[in-house]
């Protein structure tokens, strides 16, 4: 018998708030804080009544695990949509600003629009619809839970596909954030163009 780990809360959360806001959208980012790459959104509107075995915050699941949950959330989703802001975007307007536009960007590119928009954290981007930030949202709800795992997967798969082309640099090890081999190997073979400078200021 297949185990079954429900975190209802989640769900309960999203359930109470389509009493007033039948189409709720969830938001969540992943990669604000890496030294390289893209930042990346995700915006999930779930099914009415759509429940997901083990969908919790991305980052206290397992990488197997969220790839798993990947393909369900989309089954499972009304409505769903990953973006991105480049590095380039990174550099010139800051990682806030530019998860922003990636956050706005994902909520637009849904093809229907929320009655609300629940946004993970404590900063709103500018959408048109009713928005409102969740603090440690992706352990709050099921939307923004969704959205995250999405946003996650997306990102890792992406510098899974850097590693690819600068193996230099192993970012399929550490996805790009700034451990300890990812500062050697910049110090070994300097800043590419795929690598943020306004976060590498102190060895450029």
């Amino acid at each position: 018998m297949a185990r079954i780990i429900l975190h209802k809360e989640l769900f309960d959360y999203d359930e109470e708030l389509r009493r007033q806001y039948p189409v709720i959208c969830g938001v969540d980012e992943a990669g604000r804080g890496p030294l390289a790459g893209d930042v990346y959104a995700a915006a999930v509107i779930l099914k009415d009544g759509a429940l997901i075995n083990y969908l919790n915050d991305s980052k206290k699941i397992s990488e197997k695990r969220r790839e798993l949950l990947y393909d369900e959330i989309i089954e499972k989703a009304e409505a769903y949509c990953v973006a991105t802001a480049s590095v380039e975007e990174i550099d010139r307007l800051n990682i806030l600003q530019a998860t922003m536009t990636a956050m706005k960007r994902a909520v637009a590119g849904l093809g229907l629009k929320p009655d609300l928009a629940l946004i993970d954290g404590n900063k709103l981007p500018e959408l048109e619809c009713e928005s409102r930030f969740v603090i440690h949202g992706d352990a709050v709800s099921a939307s923004i839970a969704a959205a995250s795992v999405l946003a996650k997967v997306s990102r890792d798969r992406y510098m899974r596909g850097l590693d690819e082309k600068y193996p230099q640099y192993c970012f399929s090890q550490h996805k790009g954030y700034g451990t300890k081999l990812h500062y050697e190997r910049i110090v070994e073979f300097g800043i590419s163009d795929v690598h943020r400078r306004t976060f590498l200021k102190n060895i450029i």
